[in-house]
């Protein structure tokens, strides 16, 4: 499995931010080719500190290359430009590979 993983800063706006994930970036997202699932999870801090993001979205592809050729799809253009009109705030995306579970 491999995983295409955004960061979301806390936006000036929480509720104008929910609203338009929800309404408009998520459907982009779901036509990404080859899409397993979509985790979106909201952020808290640890021990009364703030958290440094407001929103975790995990996309789950089957191989690298399903990542690959969904990143180089239209659906993955659209979704960046779409980033640029409520993501103001900034964001962070990375790859993560599935590893297999530490030992206990």
């Amino acid at each position: 499995m491999a995983r295409l993983i955004v960061l979301y800063n806390q936006p000036d706006d929480p509720e104008a931010f929910d609203t338009h994930y929800r309404d408009v970036h998520t459907p982009i997202v779901e036509r990404y080719p080859k899409l397993r699932s979509l985790r979106l999870t909201k952020v808290a801090g640890v021990a009364g500190r703030p958290a440094p993001f407001y929103l975790m979205a995990e996309m789950l592809f089957e191989t690298d290359q399903d990542l690959t050729d969904a990143v180089a799809s239209a659906p993955s253009a659209e979704s960046a430009r779409d980033l640029r009109s409520f993501a103001q705030a900034g964001v962070t995306v990375f790859v993560a590979a599935e590893e297999a579970d530490a030992p206990a």
